[in-house]
This record gives C-alpha cells, structure tokens and sequence, in this order.
C-alpha cells in the first residue's frame, strides 16, 4: 500500500444516502452540501469519481458540478474510506484492491446495514481496473494508517474487536496485513477517541488519532483541555508511540496537531480532529471547526508537514455530526 502522499489516479468516494445518520429535511442537505464541497475541493487537484445510489441520483446532479465522475451503485453507506477497497500496487506496478469484510463497523445493525456495501469493494475494483485481492479479515480503511515503507498504525480496538475478529490476535491480523497492503511492522495504538465509542463510533478508528505525513513523523491529535477525557487518550498514545520504531528502526517524531477548543456538542464531547485530513495530489484538504485561530494554526501545521502542497479547509462540522472527518469519506486510487 504507497503512502497518501503517493502520486494519485483519481479519488473516491460516495454521495449520501437516506439511512440513520443522514437525517432528513435540511439535515440531509447539509450533509449533501458538505459530501459536495469535499469533491469539488478535491478537483482542483485529482480527478473525483462518487458513487451514487440509485435513489439520491437527483439529489446528487443538484449539488455536484459535471466534472465529478458519477457511477451508479446500489449503497447502504456513504462512507467509502470504511467499506470501499484499499488500493494497492504489485512489485510489478499492477494495480490491486483489497476487498475487506465490512460489517458496519461491528455489525450494528441496529443502526446500519451492508447488505448492498459488501459489493462495493468489487464494483470499485472493476471500475479502477484493478485486481480484487479478496480478504477475510474485517476492517475497514480508517483503521490502518501506512508510510508506504512497511509500517501501519492501527488500534487494538478495531482489528481485534470481537464483533469484527472474534478469532483474530496480533499475529493473525499483521500477517494478513502483510498479505494484502504488504506491511512488515505493525504499530498497535491502545484504543481511539472517547466519542468513538458512542453508538456512531466506529470504536478506535486510526484516522482520527494519528498519521504519518512522511516515514519517521507523525502527527498525533492532541487534546489539551484537561476537562475533555481524549486529553488522557492523547498522553496515553504520545507515550506509546514514544517507544515504537517504524519498519526501518526509526523512532518517530512526533508533531502535535492540537484539538480546536470547542469541548462537546449536543450529543456529548466532541472528537472534532485536524488529523483527519485527506492529501491529494499537490494539496491537503484540512478540516475547518469554525474556529479561526485554531483552524490557522492547523493549517500551518500541515503545510510544514506537506512542504510544496496548497492546503485548502472545508468545513468539517456536518461530517463529524455524522460520525467521521473528511479522510472517513474519501479513498485515494494510486497512479500505477
């Protein structure tokens, strides 16, 4: 699996749909409005291909301009990075794409489905071209995070979550791993963000704790408001990384993306992260929190960790309200 900051073929990703989470009425065409305003920032650097369902094909020709790419595939979820593919590239440079088992994210059937996602995988494959390289694990794409070198960040939590891997321990899932995106060091961070675990929560997704913008760095999401219990959670994975190495032996620098301000919401805290950003080809797509100063502050962190790319924020707010940042809702295809 390259890097993020590997030349990209295209993105992907998928319009919303009705289901738990979308809401209705102005709900739903907030949430419409933010999916639109994440591809068309994504256009100004990389080609963007959604998938649509059948039933929200009007609502998607009226919020995406004709430059996006539309397929139409029968969804239960809109969140791509979780139940779409993770692509790939052989030693011979052929393109691959990892079709995990999805489960809606622990089998929470009380609020999701994947009757109809659990094709999603092949029908991306078939349309990028690439290879299915079928697993057996459940996992989804915000649970790993990779360098491109060999290591992936990932969280005990999630992989060895008995609703996902009731069977799987440490040595099983990093041989798939090595398997399917080719990892040879595996760094196992202990638990994710509080909301995380809330009935939206996808129990410890990486993608919203850390990544690495370049083999031996990290960025660490960094809550530093005693009264929000992440600031624990932040020491806590500090700490471990501090002692992990990579798959060179390296040890890792560890820069600091610190929390907005705001604490909770109405539905308790908040786990609103400048982590979960999406590099693209020559650009970062950064969360905005509606907090200037801590919204700029971000953004220069990121343009120091992406030196030459163009950092452009989108507004990040009716994506966390749903369960999930900006990398939740994207998947970049690499250029073979």
């Amino acid at each position: 699996m390259p890097a993020e900051t590997a030349p990209h073929e295209r993105l992907w990703m998928s319009f919303p749909r009705p289901n738990a989470t979308l809401g209705d009425g102005e709900d739903a065409e907030e949430a419409r409005r933010a999916w639109a305003a994440v591809a068309h920032a994504v256009l100004e650097f990389e080609p963007v291909t959604m998938l649509v369902d059948p039933e929200t094909r009007d609502d998607a020709r009226r919020h995406l301009s004709a430059d996006v790419d539309v397929l139409d595939v029968p969804l239960d979820e809109y969140w791509l990075r979780d139940s779409g593919p993770t692509f790939v590239l052989g030693d011979d440079g052929r393109l691959g794409a990892v079709d995990w088992i999805f489960n809606g994210w622990g089998a929470n059937d009380d609020w999701t489905s994947w009757d109809r996602e659990r094709h999603v995988g092949r029908r991306v494959a078939e349309a990028a071209g690439a290879e299915l390289v079928p697993s057996l694990l459940v996992n989804e794409g915000g649970a790993i995070h990779v360098d491109g070198e060999g290591t992936v960040l990932l969280t005990r939590t999630v992989q060895l979550d008995p609703r996902r891997n009731p069977y799987a321990d440490e040595a099983r899932v990093e041989a798939e791993l090595a398997r399917t995106i080719g990892s040879t060091a595996a760094v196992w961070l202990p638990r994710g963000l509080t909301r995380d675990y809330g009935r939206f929560g996808t129990r410890g997704h990486v993608d919203i704790l850390a990544t690495i913008p370049s083999p031996g760095r990290v960025l660490l999401h960094d809550q530093r408001d005693p009264g929000h219990p992440d600031a624990a959670v932040s020491a806590e994975l500090r700490a471990v990384l501090e002692s992990a190495v990579d798959a060179a032996g390296r040890p890792f620098e560890i820069v600091p993306l610190p929390a907005p301000a705001t604490l909770t919401d109405g539905d308790g805290w908040v786990d609103w992260s400048y982590v979960n950003h999406v590099v693209v080809n020559g650009g970062v797509i950064a969360c905005r929190f509606g907090e200037p100063e801590a919204d700029a502050r971000a953004a220069a962190t990121l343009a120091d960790a992406y030196p030459g790319r163009r950092v452009v924020g989108v507004d990040a707010r009716p994506v966390f309200a749903r369960g999930g940042g900006l990398h939740c809702i994207t998947q970049q295809q690499p250029t073979t």
